[in-house]
């Protein structure tokens, strides 16, 4: 990739997005588009293929994509299959027919099976049954890096896919209904501080394992594989640190200030009991994470805070 490509960002107003837009500025990639979800939608074949036919990138980076967390995912498997499925194909196939030469896609973890095995390397892809809270999700972003790779294989372009762990930080969505884990406990947490609450109710039995990276160190690893010049077909990303919902529950508790008493509710459904990736490939390829959890929490927490004061918080 050359400091002078012309580089699609898809989702650059999510939180995926937005980091690796500032990543590419920050390096020096200035000639980046982007495009609302008013200005192109991506669920439109026709509107993406004039899309790519006018704009001519010479690179895509695909983030976008819609996205919840348990309880969104398992109230709304057809609709996170169809929307995510036509904004793989679309995205993917449009670009390929444009010639665009280098194609990054961004999926998720989940995409593993439900038991994989622990940390779960790249080839435990389609190995067994899917967690079934997120499978339209997970059967979408299948779909994308698998055509990724037939491309690649069959047609030679440089299309791979970037597989990251679960997210968090600067632009996360805070709704407490559809959010992830993560951000819905800060707004949890920092809303009973606010409020005088006497206790925060939170999903599940606490004990599933899981492991979270800040979305800056994402936006690095994403620039990491671009620059590569012959990068692998899929790659794990992550921080190789896992911990409870219990645990990340008190850490958040703590750094937020937050006295009221956590109450679980067991009647929720806790999703995949653990979900730590392997990260050995990509390390092995000389990246590695640099924000750790208590200092991307710190960082959070901040932003949330500010977000909340200035009117901007996603929610």
């Amino acid at each position: 990739m050359h400091k002078t490509d012309r580089i699609f960002v898809a989702g650059h107003r999510g939180m995926v997005g937005g980091a690796v837009v500032r990543t590419l500025k920050a390096a020096g990639y200035e000639n980046i588009i982007v495009r609302t979800h008013a200005e192109l939608d991506l669920c439109d074949p026709a509107a993406v293929r004039a899309f790519y036919a006018s704009e001519k990138p010479d690179v895509a980076v695909i983030c976008a994509a819609k996205v919840g967390g348990i309880g969104a995912n398992s109230a709304g498997n057809a609709t996170f299959l169809y929307e995510n499925s036509l904004i793989a194909m679309n995205t993917v196939m449009g670009a390929y027919e444009a010639g665009v030469k280098r194609l990054l896609f961004l999926g998720s973890t989940c995409i593993y099976p439900r038991l994989a095995p622990q940390p779960i390397p790249e080839t435990a892809l389609l190995s067994s049954p899917l967690e079934k809270t997120n499978e339209g999700y997970a059967l979408a972003k299948i779909a994308g890096l698998k055509l990724c790779e037939y491309l690649r294989r069959d047609r030679g372009v440089c299309y791979h896919s970037l597989m990251p762990t679960n997210l968090y930080g600067t632009g996360d969505n805070y709704d407490v209904v559809g959010g992830h884990v993560l951000p819905t406990m800060i707004r949890k947490f920092e809303t009973a501080r606010v409020n005088g609450d006497a206790t925060v109710t939170l999903w599940g039995t606490g004990t599933p394992l899981r492991e979270f990276l800040h979305v800056d160190d994402l936006a690095a690893a994403c620039l990491f594989v671009l620059e590569m010049e012959d990068p692998p077909d899929l790659v794990n990303v992550g921080s190789g640190v896992e911990i409870t919902i219990r645990g990340l529950a008190e850490k958040i508790k703590a750094a937020t200030g937050c006295p009221a008493e956590i109450v679980w509710d067991a009647l929720k459904p806790d999703g995949t009991p653990r979900k730590l990736c392997d990260t050995s490939l990509i390390r092995s390829l000389g990246w590695v994470p640099k924000i750790d959890l208590d200092a991307g929490l710190e960082r959070t927490i901040a932003e949330y805070r500010s977000s909340i004061a200035d009117g901007t918080l996603r929610k």
